[in-house]
């Protein structure tokens, strides 16, 4: 169309011409309002100039093109055309097609608990997002580590400690309490048993020792646990790393020098103060308190500085709801000690509730009344769970329908997906194409026999999906390959109630297999990047 333009006087870039995708498939497969901004220009109606634009537009493409309403171009895509997206898709082994080349490294850092409970629903999406976010990235060319940020100071852990040792004692026979901000979870009572039980009352006097000492246990032991927790959703980290390296290497007092050198910090009431509202802050914050304690925000700004040092292009960080001021503060120290705008990128994911015969749970990790990550997967198996964290649009509240999770039937959104992966490998064993894994021998069959609506809107989908992986790696949203793979699932599932795949017409049969095969390899990488099984039998 650009040449046509060109032939009529315009003088247009390609991408000054609007062109996009119908959502009603009447309206073609692609349209345009191009004749509707030049017309004025033209000095025509944009119905006429819509008439001459198409006059002069290679029919080789489309079926036919046309003007509708006001002036819109609407054009019809030939099926050969269509199936040579379908036939290179069938021709290789990656649905994705070529991804290399030199494109940015990018660290996400997800999860980030503090080790001081087991890892929640709450933690459990939000390690689901960054996961499933890693793998669409690596699937695209990019380089990818994903760390795990452990807040091991501070006064979280010192409660934590403190809860512990109450726990000793209450192990011992000794009537202790639990500190009023402590943890009341009884997920401490087994370590603290166990301590009881190697050590006796070894430890029986609270001191600076002591404390030491049983934070120094809780902290691994949680540790241990939260990585346990992860690897039942099959989330392995490439990283680990402590905030007490910040604090044992210099690196929290380095950052303060270079704010401070920058004219970025005040005194005032005895605190130390980020100038954050010069940097687009709502307001200025505490870095370093009256007592000589720092924030959380400033070990958190040195992590930063030591991602950059580290060398990445993008630092990724998902946090939850109630890190918003915090997302804020951080761009302004960022902003204060000349980091590049586009390198510190954060992903805000809404809270989560269970919610079961239309009741919903309302959880506490403080209060000790949570439903874990753990029971979560043991319960209803890492496919559901993980299929269901990604499902909905990261910022949007996430209510986790578990009478519908529980289900297996065709009811159950995962299942739906699966069982197309199924019934086409169903398909193949009857085949003669029985031992195919991989591409399909294009060459043997004439992609020309796929016409019906169904197999059109099949091949349609199908060439979409790189697409839908690129666009759900850049609104960082893996809820986009989800709607995207249900709705592929279900043009399938049409298409194979209302058709034979093996027929007595040998041609129709093998283009039909062609079609299945394309399908069964979109939805396996799909389900992969959502890092959930495709199997062959369910």
């Amino acid at each position: 169309m650009a040449q046509r333009l060109e032939e009529l006087g315009f003088e247009l870039d390609r991408d000054d011409i609007d062109v996009e995708e119908p959502s009603n498939d009447d309206f073609g497969d692609f349209a345009s309002n191009v004749a509707l901004e030049l017309a004025a220009e033209a000095d025509l109606s944009p119905r006429e100039l819509a008439g001459n634009i198409i006059e002069g537009i290679d029919d080789d493409i489309f079926t036919r093109v046309t003007v509708a309403g006001p002036g819109f171009i609407n054009f019809y895509l030939k099926l050969n055309f269509l199936t040579e997206s379908l036939s290179g898709l069938l021709s290789g082994v990656d649905p994705l097609g070529n991804t290399g080349g030199d494109k940015e490294s990018i660290q996400i850092e997800f999860v980030s608990s503090n080790p001081t409970g087991p890892l929640t629903v709450g933690h459990c999406r939000q390690a689901v997002l960054g996961d499933v976010l890693a793998s669409l990235y690596r699937a695209l060319g990019y380089e990818v580590e994903t760390e795990y940020y452990f807040n091991d100071e501070g006064r979280q852990m010192d409660i934590l400690s403190r809860t512990l040792w109450a726990r000793y004692m209450q192990a011992l026979g000794e009537s202790v309490e639990v500190p009023e901000d402590g943890y009341k979870g009884d997920y401490l009572v087994d370590i603290a048993e166990d301590i009881a039980s190697e050590h006796g009352d070894e430890y029986r006097s609270w001191n600076d020792e002591t404390a030491g000492l049983f934070k120094q246990i809780g902290l691994e032991e949680m540790i241990e646990r939260i990585q346990d927790d992860l690897d039942l959703l099959g989330i392995k980290f490439d990283s680990w790393f402590r905030e007490s390296k910040l604090h044992e290497e210099g690196e929290v007092e380095k950052v303060l020098s270079s704010l401070e050198e920058r004219n970025g910090t005040y005194e005032e009431d005895g605190a130390l103060w980020l100038k954050a509202e010069e940097e687009g802050a709502p307001k200025d914050v505490v870095l370093v308190k009256s007592n000589g304690d720092p924030t959380y925000l400033l070990p958190d700004i040195a992590y930063h500085v030591d991602k950059l040092e580290r060398g990445y292009d993008r630092a990724l960080v998902l946090l939850g709801a109630d890190h918003q001021r915090h997302v804020d503060n951080m761009r302004a120290a960022l902003r204060k000690l000349g980091f590049p705008d586009d390198f510190y990128q954060v992903l805000i994911n809404q809270f989560v509730s269970l919610s079961n015969e239309g009741k919903v749970k309302r959880m506490s990790t403080r209060a000790g009344e949570f439903v874990t990550l753990k029971s979560l997967v043991e319960d209803l198996g890492k496919d559901v769970v993980r299929y269901f964290m990604a499902a909905r649009k990261p910022e949007s509240h996430l209510e986790f329908d578990y009478e519908l999770a529980k289900k297996e039937s065709m009811d159950n959104p995962v299942y739906y997906l699966q069982y197309a992966h199924t019934r086409i490998a169903s398909i193949f064993e009857k085949s003669e194409y029985a031992d195919l894994k991989e591409s399909f021998p294009v060459q043997e069959v004439d992609l020309g026999e796929l016409g019906e609506e169904e197999e059109v809107e099949l091949i349609k989908k199908l060439d979409k999906f790189p697409e839908m992986v690129e666009i759900s790696a850049a609104d960082y949203g893996p809820h986009h390959l989800i709607s995207y793979g249900e709705n592929l699932a279900s043009i399938f599932h049409q298409f194979y109630n209302k058709y034979k795949v093996l027929t007595d017409d040998e041609e129709k049969s093998r283009a039909r297999l062609a079609l299945c095969k394309g399908v069964q390899l979109v939805l396996k990488k799909l389900l992969n990047l959502l890092g959930v099984s495709a199997p062959e039998r369910m």
